[in-house]
């Protein structure tokens, strides 16, 4: 099989392409200096080659309150990279199978998060603009399935984490912000500030267990829907916390929260019943396991990071 991938160098991305390498897929992954999705004809270059698959997972947005302050940007550069791709698929590479990422922030604050919701009711404020452009991609192959025949797959991740995320910037994801922070009073002796009470809740999937479930609904022949991929549990930030600091033998009672600072979502778990119909035998990484992994190559990251 032969596959084309977007956002290829992400965290998501790298580990997909490992994957799927060790699946003997062969894979064109073009860096944004390659092809800048936001040209229209970014992808022309690869017209005349065939895919089997088209993995779309670029997307222009940072973790954090990134969205308060871009929100114009993020319409017109999300959605001319979705154009670019959605062109690209329907012209050139018709045969092939498009497989993307959506969001959890596409479903209303409040709604049951189940799939046939995903572009019902209103996303929370501050994250509108992306989850809207998320809708947009998704009308986009649903458009494009109808008047060509084409096939497409949609999975809406929970956070993603593990080792091998891009460590260091101001907008971090929140459980990499979490435990860099606790690595810095563990190491430099800061103080732990969290954004929020405390309360607000989340849940995550390890970066394996996800591309691995991914790549099972491909196995399955799924196609032409809309797939929820979550861990089926949620936990308090202040929860991830404490078990972060225990992991690192932290007391957690040093943690503080800055109830002034952004929070976003109250909530965000994901329903996954139909998920677990697809694939009843999907097993994940207990929380602790995962976030041990993570710790475990992440620290050292961090040491390197901090003392450059």
């Amino acid at each position: 099989m032969r596959a084309l991938i977007t956002g290829g160098s992400g965290f998501l991305g790298t580990c997909l392409i490992r994957h799927l390498r060790d699946r003997g897929v062969d894979i064109v992954a073009p860096s944004s200096r390659d092809a800048d999705l936001r040209a229209s004809d970014a992808l022309d270059r690869w017209r005349g080659e065939r895919f089997e698959r088209i993995y779309h997972l670029a997307a222009w947005t940072q973790a954090g309150d990134f969205c308060l302050t871009h929100p114009g940007e993020q319409w017109l550069i999300n959605q001319q990279i979705n154009t670019t791709v959605l062109r690209f698929w329907a012209e050139a590479q018709p045969q092939a199978k498009l497989v993307s990422i959506g969001t959890s922030c596409a479903y209303e604050e409040g709604s049951d998060l189940r799939e046939q919701e995903y572009l019902t009711g209103t996303p929370i404020a501050d994250l509108y603009t992306y989850a809207m452009t998320k809708r947009m991609l998704l009308i986009g192959q649903q458009s494009l399935s109808q008047q060509f025949g084409l096939r497409w797959l949609t999975v809406v991740p929970s956070t993603l984490y593990g080792p091998g995320y891009h460590l260091g910037s101001k907008q971090m994801h929140f459980i990499f912000d979490l435990a860099w922070k606790i690595l810095a009073h563990k190491h430099q002796g800061a103080p732990i500030v969290l954004w929020g009470d405390g309360q607000q809740r989340r849940e995550l999937v390890f970066i394996d267990d996800f591309v691995e479930a991914l790549q099972g609904l491909d196995d399955l022949g799924v196609e032409n829907e809309i797939v929820n991929l979550g861990a089926g549990e949620d936990h308090s930030i202040a929860e991830f916390a404490a078990l972060l600091c225990s992991l690192l033998g932290i007391d957690p009672s040093v943690v503080r929260y800055d109830a002034d600072a952004y929070v976003g979502a109250r909530s965000k778990r994901l329903n996954i019943e139909k998920l677990e119909r697809l694939l009843p035998d999907w097993r994940r990484l207990s929380l602790r396991a995962g976030l041990d992994r993570m710790l475990t190559w992440m620290e050292p990251q961090f040491r390197t990071k901090t003392h450059a």
